[in-house]
């Protein structure tokens, strides 16, 4: 195995349960979230400048707080869902890297030569 690997598995061993919590999931991907969520707003608040139909349709139906609410849901949603994607993601990787680990260590017990991949 390359140093890579073997860091990776060192790293994901210790990190794994840390980075599965949906708290630690939220406060990391929020970044993310909000990158999403935020030209929402800026869309309905910038759209007087060029298509004054839209104005006048937000100024009358259009609740902020709900707007806000709503925002905050898309950039929660977001956050979570794209850091549990990425905790699946490394976890897969680990999996495999932890298999090859293993069959390298048998393949080193018999005596046999490692197939190369």
């Amino acid at each position: 195995m390359e140093e890579r690997e073997i860091a990776f598995l060192r790293y994901w061993e210790a990190n794994r349960e840390r980075e599965k919590k949906w708290q630690y999931q939220l406060k990391v991907g929020i970044p993310i979230g909000l990158l999403f969520s935020l030209p929402i707003i800026i869309i309905v608040f910038t759209g007087r400048y060029w298509y004054v139909r839209a104005d006048m349709e937000a100024n009358a139906s259009l609740n902020p707080t709900l707007l806000m609410i709503c925002v905050v849901i898309i950039a929660v949603f977001i956050a979570i869902f794209y850091k549990r994607h990425q905790w699946d993601m490394k976890e897969q990787q680990y999996k495999e890297l932890r298999a090859k680990e293993i069959r390298e260590q048998k393949d080193a017990e018999m005596g046999t030569d490692p197939v190369q991949h």
